[in-house]
């Protein structure tokens, strides 16, 4: 029997998700069913790890706050609803959590994007907790049918500040990544 090489080289994908510490990887249009099962079998095994309770939520949190804004992204650009998001959950070198997500949307609203989230990033915990309670006095109406508090309530939670990134594509698109530590 003759074996052929597949052409995509799982086993170096393998090495590759081991050298980074990639404990969880997703790549595909996110839905809400899948948002709900990946997120039940990361609660289970950070668990099974025997990870502390509040370590586990502030992933799982962190997770399903991330995954959430880009279904519902996606959910509101029909012409987007079909592209992969690629979700990692990952441990640094430190042992410290890691959180990444990103996806394709509208060049503009990456760029808008980048203006919420690195001004978040230079905030100290005092500074984010100031943001956190000035944008929970916000008008509902001024916020566009969000409170605004995820992207504040993540950069609360991790201990480093948020990382962001936004890498052109053809047709006024980019890819967004955004990356959490814990």
């Amino acid at each position: 029997m003759t074996q052929t090489a597949p052409s995509l080289d799982i086993f170096a994908l393998r090495e590759t998700f081991n050298r980074e510490r990639i404990m969880l990887c997703f790549n595909g249009p996110i839905t809400a069913t899948l948002i709900e099962e990946i997120g039940t079998a990361l609660r289970k095994h950070m668990e099974g790890l025997q990870e502390s309770p509040s370590a586990v939520s502030d992933v799982f949190s962190v997770y399903i706050e991330m995954t959430q804004n880009i279904r519902r992204y996606t959910q509101s650009r029909p012409a987007l609803a079909m592209e992969t998001a690629s979700v990692f959950v990952s441990r640094d070198e430190d042992g410290r959590y890691v959180v990444s997500a990103g996806n394709v949307l509208e060049a503009a609203d990456g760029e808008a994007l980048l203006q919420r989230v690195e001004p978040l990033a230079r905030l100290d915990k005092d500074g984010l907790k100031a943001a956190f309670k000035t944008q929970l006095r916000q008008p509902r109406e001024a916020l566009d049918g969000s409170a605004g508090l995820g992207l504040i309530d993540m950069a609360r939670k991790a201990s480093a500040p948020l990382q962001c990134s936004l890498r052109p594509l053809d047709g006024g698109r980019a890819f967004f990544s955004l990356r959490v530590v814990l």
